[in-house]
């Protein structure tokens, strides 16, 4: 109890004193870490310093989009440098350099105009390891850091709007969950190849934002089959790197930012990193807030030139209100203002909070050979007590007293995450054939266990209430007697234990330089337990679910010139679990799905601006909905299929561009739908919603953002940027009754930035929706519902202004 005590002074201790940094002290304690740690500089030396290959980096993300000296990156590969090139910007040195390149004394960097390129060309989460992206038959999107500090990104969605096929859903604010290429990521985010539990996550540590297009199952487990994303965080650098953030904007955002890295020793052998953020902001939406505290800090030790540990930490408390959005009446969603919040005003904000530990090391056996470990734990803590919309509304389409039913929901959950991954990666030639083999295997754990009181369950006593969709008058409601009843009356207990562990392989052939055939494949077993009750965990009775399916993946690149590739793929993919239940208390059989792709990539201008051009057709079978309050349904098969368009990086004079545009035809083709009697009972089956298009997929939505440097005095050190977003009409539901509108979104931009001797001042400001258009997100297929309409900002402006030291 003594230890618990300590830990939880300690707690308080660093909540407060964050809260105190984030208000001014931030810039102090920057300084003084400064003045401890000192700039550090690695010794010369006689022998290179590269890095080891890792998994959890890639050739471009070695090294951070901060502006440092440049530095030997993790694996070789060609690339024509820009025009008067800023390190640290994404673009990596030509092999001769990473081959000959001596570490060399760190010196301060005088730049004043912005140099970074929004364009890529190598990726690791594609194919598990570093690899060209002209030489892989995967489609992969990279959102860079340079992006991320243009458009001021604080949310994930802010950075996906810069990929094509990518819709965010809405989730009440307590999740991040997006739409690619049709079908819903179901939560599942990874952190540099790791599998991520449900939380909305800061980017205050990201360093850029990778998505691959397709099923991606062969190599990371059961994702669903329109891609996955990917958060790649900063690594801690030999070169001192100080900064800290200060933004401030509409609804009363404030958030300030600091990040330090920089070595330990005088070799460089250890280096640190610190990310963290402190975020206190209003919305446009009534009654809605949010706080949120996040700590990162990272070590990375190098022993030998062949060896690298590497140990980061992650911290975050994020205390919201939960808000489900406007309801549909009709076809259309209601006519209200856009702020209208119909929960309950007044309960204690919702909360998730928890640590994460990420442990991994690489070791290269020879020159072409690399074994790679790694081992992630996160922990967190979820506390709900608020009053949601629920999900089916009787009284929505009422002509003259339309209502939205809410419930209770008072319950504490807690869900505990654990990946393992072991890999060996090796280059070889057999008669003039070259290979690049990856072998491996890795495990997940997802457990979760959730208790309190849940209005749905508390028959024969409603604890439903309703309020009108046109002037809601909020009924008086204390939240501590649903707060005892959560604590003396519980009547709601879960368990799940969700878990798999899968072996692959893969091996890239290539063939006079400009033919790459790939040929892999993954086998997967996979245990799903869980088990309910309405009186206590000791009546839980759980059910289990085994499953295993192989999951193969073939494609081909052919590269006639060095700026031209012709790619195909074929996968298949095991897909998450579907959680829930039958009517009958059954468990849902799993999804599995396929994917044909073909497609063109190309570079211009040697490189600095890239494109992908993919045609595609996918099919999932097993998607759930949503039957009743409690229990679902597998609907059938679902197909997508469509063209994607991507292009980003830098034309000339300090021009740089991102373009995208997506066709996503996605539908239900088989449906076996439920019919029931007046009592909710099955009676049948009907043909359901087949045909139907699927919810929140607009056939038509695309980008295009422009920003440019202006090269020369008197005005160098200007930027000034802007954007458009638009998408088209999207059905609200999955029986297609009701319509989003299609919506074209103006942004725009505009930055300074001043050298002040060994320092760097960036004055900002953006803003967006400068339209003020009116446009909504659903919720996804397995948990739409009309009443979830989540609108998107208003006219909105953030400002800023960061300090860097370097």
């Amino acid at each position: 109890m003594r230890a618990v005590k300590i830990y939880q002074q300690a707690l308080s201790l660093c909540r407060a004193v964050i809260r105190r940094m984030a208000v001014g002290s931030l810039l102090l304690v920057m300084l003084i870490t400064t003045a401890c740690i000192g700039p550090i500089k690695p010794v010369p030396t006689a022998h290179k310093q590269e890095p080891p290959p890792q998994f959890t980096d890639t050739a471009d993300a070695a090294k951070s989009s901060e502006p440092t000296p440049p530095q030997p990156v993790s694996a070789p590969f060609s690339e024509a440098a820009l025009p008067l090139p800023v390190p640290g910007i994404g673009q990596p040195d030509s092999p001769a350099q990473q081959e000959e390149l001596p570490v060399v004394e760190s010196r301060p960097v005088q730049v004043v105009a912005q140099r970074e390129s929004y364009s890529v060309s190598n990726s690791v989460v594609g194919m598990r390891n570093n690899v060209p992206l002209m030489h892989s038959p995967v489609s992969v999107q990279v959102v860079l850091k340079a992006v991320l500090q243009d458009q001021q990104a604080i949310r994930l969605q802010d950075a996906l709007k810069n990929v094509s096929g990518v819709q965010p859903t809405a989730t009440g604010g307590e999740y991040d969950n997006f739409l690619i290429r049709g079908f819903s990521t179901e939560y599942g985010l990874f952190r540099n190849g790791m599998r991520l539990t449900n939380l909305v996550y800061d980017l205050a540590n990201v360093e850029r934002i990778e998505v691959v297009k397709g099923p991606a199952a062969m190599l990371y487990g059961r994702i669903e089959p329109g891609g996955m994303i990917n958060v790649v965080t900063n690594k801690p650098s030999d070169t001192p790197y100080y900064s800290i953030q200060q933004q401030f904007g509409s609804y009363g955002l404030s958030r300030t930012v600091v990040n330090a890295t920089g070595p330990l020793t005088s070799d460089g052998s250890l280096a640190y990193r610190l990310d963290l953020s402190y975020r206190d902001s209003d919305s446009f939406r009534d009654f809605v807030s949010r706080e949120r505290i996040f700590v990162a800090p990272s070590l990375r030790w190098r022993p030998t030139n062949a060896t690298e540990f590497n140990l980061s930490a992650e911290y975050i408390h994020d205390d919201y209100v939960t808000d489900n959005g406007i309801p549909a009446r009709g076809n259309r969603v209601a006519n209200v203002p856009i702020s209208t919040f119909y929960h309950q005003p007044g309960f204690p904000r919702d909360r998730i909070e928890g640590p994460m530990v990420d442990f991994n090391w690489s070791h290269k056996l020879s020159e072409n050979w690399v074994i790679k470990n790694g081992f992630v734990a996160r922990f967190l803590t979820y506390r709900f007590r608020s009053v949601p919309i629920a999900y089916f509304q009787p009284l929505l389409d009422d002509p003259t007293t339309p209502m939205v039913r809410r419930g209770i929901y008072s319950e504490d959950f807690h869900r505990d995450t654990y990946n393992v991954f072991l890999d060996l990666n090796g280059k070889f030639e057999t008669w003039g054939i070259k290979h690049n083999v990856l072998v491996g295997g890795d495990y997940y754990q997802l457990k979760t266990t959730n208790s309190g009181f849940f209005g749905v369950n508390a028959l024969p006593v409603d604890f439903f209430t309703n309020v009108n969709v046109f002037n809601p008058v909020y009924p008086s409601m204390d939240p501590a007697l649903f707060d005892t009843l959560r604590r003396n009356s519980p009547n709601d207990f879960g368990v799940i234990k969700d878990s798999w562990f899968g072996l692959y392989f893969q091996d890239q052939i290539t063939l006079w330089d400009k033919l790459h055939i790939l040929g892999g494949g993954r086998y997967d077993w996979a245990k799903l337990s869980q088990g309910f009750s309405t009186t206590s965990f000791n009546d839980i009775v759980r059910e289990n679910l085994n499953d295993d399916k192989f999951s193969p993946r073939v494609g081909v690149v052919y590269q006639p010139w060095s700026w031209l590739s012709l790619y195909g793929n074929y996968s298949e993919s095991f897909g998450a679990t579907n959680s829930g239940r039958t009517i009958s208390g059954q468990p849902l059989a799993p999804k599995a799905a396929s994917q044909y792709e073909g497609g063109i990539k190309m570079e211009f201008f040697e490189g600095q601006l890239t494109s992908n051009l993919a045609f595609y057709r996918i099919t999932q079978r097993n998607l759930p909905a949503q039957v009743t309050d409690l229990a679902f349904s597998t609907l059938g098969k679902a197909r997508s299929q469509g063209v994607e368009f991507d292009l980003a990086g830098r034309l000339q004079n300090g021009i740089s561009v991102i373009g995208t545009y997506a066709y996503t035809d996605a539908s239900l083709i088989e449906d076996q739908g439920l019919a029931f009697d007046i009592n909710g009972n099955i009676v049948g089956t009907t043909s359901g919603n087949r045909g139907r298009s699927l919810p929140n997929v607009p056939l038509h939505s695309g980008s295009f953002w422009l920003k440019y440097d202006v090269q020369h005095k008197p005005l160098q050190g200007l930027s000034v940027g802007t954007g458009v977003y638009l998408a088209s009409e999207r059905q609200g539901s999955l029986e297609n009754t009701y319509q989003l509108p299609g919506f074209v979104r103006w942004d725009a931009y505009g930055a300074y930035r001043m050298q002040l001797g060994p320092t760097r001042l960036t004055a900002q400001v953006n803003v967006y929706n400068l339209l003020g258009q009116r446009y909504f997100y659903a919720s996804h297929i397995s948990n739409f519902s009309p009443a979830y309409n989540m609108p998107g900002e208003p006219l909105m402006v953030i400002g800023s202004l960061r300090l860097e030291y370097f």
